[in-house]
């Protein structure tokens, strides 16, 4: 007979549990904003549910000091396994080293086209590879306040369709004090939030032109000049508002201060938990028959210092955030739309979901080579008019030459 093998039940006993719990530590980071970070820590404990061999560490900074950590960060061997970043900023993270391809076998051109809207696909990717997969994309739509339209005699219901409409409406419902200051603006002028990007992506379409060529390396805004000329009118000929009025436009809106607002989709989920603003929300108005929109989204990306199990342990973390049971989730806490058109279609009807997502038949994408300072060429624009008095048009054509000076850098670090 053999002898029994007690150092054998002690292993089984002891040790076999220690074994099958060890666990694969990842690090995700994202910027703060606060409905998304709350999410994010549901959704990592119902994924870690799911993958009881994973476990996720989520870091999140000010958004002003989030691309200077990831620099700081990555290339010493630290920081995320996965990072969350504007689609804007993929060519620097690659370009930079902070991001590896997502690996081809996991994010095939089939999982894009299968799961994602077009533009989607287009800016995920650089240089024929792909790098980062969104849970949700964003559009520009008309916010208006309808306890203010119904104290200008205005039908609550009825917000303006075009642009001609947009001017008459904002005109009506502007405030003044005594002194001739703004106390209500009738729609906010706030560059530096999303306007910027109605200006070169809506506005430059609906007057006629393009804002770059069709390889994204020459400008060519400024040869629309009315685009950046409607919108200074708005600042200095009719005088609606002005870039920093009450701080800014989500303050200026929030607190019933500004009769209407052109934002994201992401700022549904402020709205609704602020709750002091009885609102609207519209397509944008239209010139001449012509729409157009700006899409946008953020994404998470794997970054290099992700190898072997770690990397594994991303990428289900990755597909995880993007898949439709988290969109619908993100949709109904955040307001962010959902990446994947097939779960988009359940809520085009909605009130305030639908015009976001009819946006985006519409909508244009912009690739950025460097986004932080290609805003800044815009909002540079906008004041060199408004503050200085310089017509529109020079302004535009100085923004276009400082903005080629960026995009020629760029491609000529790639060659």
């Amino acid at each position: 007979m053999k002898k029994f093998c007690w150092w054998c039940l002690i292993f089984f006993i002891f040790l076999m549990p220690t074994v099958s719990l060890a666990k694969t530590k990842i690090v995700y980071w994202q910027y703060y904003y606060e409905t998304k970070v709350t999410l994010v820590d549901k959704l990592i404990k119902i994924f870690e549910e799911q993958n009881p061999d994973i476990e996720v560490e989520h870091v999140t900074f000010p958004y002003e000091n989030f691309n200077q950590k990831v620099a700081a960060s990555i290339p010493a061997g630290t920081g995320p396994d996965v990072v969350n970043l504007y689609y804007g900023w993929v060519p620097k993270y690659a370009l930079n080293n902070y991001l590896q391809p997502l690996p081809k076998e996991a994010f095939s051109e089939n999982y894009f086209q299968e799961n994602f809207f077009p533009f989607v696909q287009e800016g995920s990717k650089f240089l024929n590879e792909y790098y980062v997969v969104p849970t949700a994309v964003r559009t520009l739509a008309l916010f208006w306040n309808k306890e203010l339209f119904t104290k200008h005699g205005l039908d609550p219901q009825s917000p303006p369709q075009t642009l001609e409409e947009l001017v008459e409406y904002a005109k009506n419902l502007t405030e003044y004090d005594k002194r001739g200051n703004i106390i209500i603006a009738g729609l906010t002028t706030e560059t530096g939030g999303q306007m910027h990007h109605w200006i070169r992506e809506v506005l430059v379409r609906q007057f006629g032109g393009k804002p770059y060529d069709e390889d994204n390396r020459v400008v060519l805004y400024h040869e629309t000049p009315e685009a950046l000329k409607f919108y200074t009118d708005l600042i200095t000929v009719h005088k609606v508002s002005y870039p920093g009025f009450m701080n800014d436009d989500v303050t200026a809106f929030v607190s019933g201060k500004s009769a209407m607002n052109i934002d994201g989709s992401f700022r549904l989920g402020t709205l609704k938990e602020v709750g002091t603003v009885d609102f609207g929300v519209a397509e944008l108005p239209s010139y001449n028959g012509v729409k157009s929109n700006f899409a946008s989204f953020w994404a998470n990306g794997i970054t290099k210092n992700a190898q072997g199990e770690k990397l594994e342990a991303a990428i289900k973390f990755v597909k995880f955030l993007a898949s439709p049971e988290v969109m619908d989730i993100w949709l109904k806490e955040v307001g962010e739309l959902p990446a994947n058109p097939k779960v988009a279609e359940e809520y085009y009807e909605d009130p305030l979901y639908g015009p976001f997502l009819k946006g985006l038949e519409y909508a244009h994408i912009t690739f950025f080579v460097d986004e932080t300072a290609q805003r800044q060429v815009i909002l540079d624009a906008v004041d060199r008019v408004w503050l200085k008095g310089i017509e529109p048009q020079k302004s535009f054509t100085q923004a276009a030459q400082e903005e080629q000076k960026i995009l020629d850098s760029f491609w000529q670090s790639i060659k």
